[in-house]
């Protein structure tokens, strides 16, 4: 019998349950029909607190104990007698041990008793089992905190309240931090919702003028566009949370052969890598890129940049690979009055045919430009260059162009966006312009 002694309050409350037959301060006799129920329940695989939870009673009115004790004695009772053993008898009972031989009818219910106690039994253990089994192979990808949540769920849904510990060490994780989990969940749906600010607000510079940024460009569009400070690690963690994610460029496999050692100077290496020298219009970084559109179609982009400043001093873009789309480039730079050209300025280039032509030569020489030319076979003596052209390919979607003149209004847009908006880690955090102005005030 239980310890628990019943208040007068919990005594009036017990005897309103339809189940109670009667109740003492330490004694609660249920009716035959409730412990049928019970048995049929618990054959059918439920846990005998769910059961008692169902049935209107207060588990911690009754105790715990009191549930596992009824439910043992009503177990072996209709184990031994069958529903016989379920009736409440204490009225004609005498007390004195039934002697008289059973009937056949009566082993024959006995037994079957006994046959559907063992296969409840049995099913029991197969739910157990099989949560198990889920439970171990969910944890081998899980953290903690998804650890945690799996058992709370396993839990509610089961009904397995007294079961915490034995997960708990099932899963290999503390009780205490798992009531630590539970007892934090106010904070954590704080956390949440501040999570959820952070990303409409960083979702908005990922998509500002229409180009995808990483965690950096996203930084410096918050400092200087939204007045707001955001560490890169932050950027980062949400992004990842809530699956934003920028078109990183996949490797070239050709950029990645050996460095040539063979030199073939066409023109001379004046520039040796040397990119940043601080001064605006001095070393101009030149390149052709393929851009195909419309399925079968295919345009280039020839451009002139700044090596100092990142800047994209000039640009041609025409649906032929011929000479003129360099030489076009150079009269668009030289005519830019915007710009102001070092006086010894020169442009460096890879060893193209177009760029170790006599005409394109002569032409740099009428413009009072020099020139310099990579390594044969070495792209990394261009790598600027060939970096904005990786940059753009990302962040343009000049695939879907149907027309070269709808190609060209996008490459138009992003040269404006990239100069005057698209903010640089390496140049202090400015873009292209402001860097520039920047320079030349120093």
């Amino acid at each position: 019998m239980s310890k628990i002694i019943f208040s007068l309050k919990e005594i009036k409350t017990l005897e309103k349950n339809p189940n109670v037959q009667r109740v003492s301060e330490r004694a609660i006799t249920y009716t035959d029909t409730f412990k049928n129920t019970f048995l049929d329940e618990y054959l059918a695989g439920k846990l005998p607190r769910q059961i008692f939870e169902e049935n209107g009673f207060d588990v911690d009115v009754i105790g715990i104990k009191r549930i596992e004790q009824s439910a043992y004695r009503w177990k072996r009772a209709y184990e031994k007698n069958g529903s016989i053993g379920l009736t409440d008898s204490r009225k004609s009972n005498t007390g004195r041990p039934l002697i008289r031989e059973l009937t056949s009818s009566e082993i024959i219910e006995r037994q079957e008793a006994r046959i559907k106690l063992l296969e409840g039994q049995v099913e029991l253990l197969k739910k157990l089992e099989v949560t198990e089994r889920r439970l171990l192979n969910a944890r081998e990808s899980l953290d903690p905190s998804s650890i945690y949540q799996l058992i709370y769920e396993t839990v509610e849904q089961n009904q397995f309240k007294r079961m915490t510990a034995y997960l708990c060490d099932l899963l290999e994780v503390s009780r205490s931090g798992y009531y630590s989990y539970l007892k934090a969940g106010s904070s954590r749906k704080a956390r949440e919702q501040r999570d959820l600010e952070a990303k409409e607000i960083i979702l908005k510079a990922f998509n500002r003028r229409g180009y995808k940024k990483g965690s950096r460009s996203i930084k410096m569009i918050l400092e200087n566009d939204f007045n707001l400070i955001f560490s890169r690690k932050k950027i980062q963690r949400i992004m990842k949370k809530y699956g934003i994610v920028y078109p990183y460029r996949k490797a070239n496999p050709y950029k990645r052969m050996a460095k040539a050692t063979k030199e073939h100077q066409v023109v001379s290496n004046k520039l040796n890598r040397e990119f940043k020298q601080g001064v605006p219009g001095k070393v101009l970084l030149t390149d052709i890129t393929y851009l195909p559109y419309n399925n079968n179609c295919m345009a280039y982009l020839s451009t002139v940049k700044d090596a100092a400043t990142n800047e994209i001093l000039a640009y041609h873009v025409s649906d032929r690979i011929t000479l003129d789309i360099v030489t076009q480039t150079i009269h668009k730079l030289v005519k830019n009055k915007k710009i102001i050209l070092h006086k010894n300025a020169f442009i460096h280039s890879d060893q193209g045919s177009h760029y170790t032509s006599p005409s394109y030569q002569k032409l740099l020489k009428k413009y009072g430009l020099g020139q310099s030319m990579s390594r044969r076979g070495n792209c990394w003596d261009n790598a600027p260059q060939e970096s904005f052209f990786g940059h753009l390919k990302d962040e343009v979607d000049y695939q879907s162009s149907k027309t070269l003149k709808e190609l060209k209004a996008k490459i138009n847009h992003y040269m404006v966006y990239y100069n005057n908006y698209r903010y640089q880690w390496n140049l202090k955090k400015m873009t292209p312009i402001q860097y520039r102005n920047h320079l030349q005030i120093a």
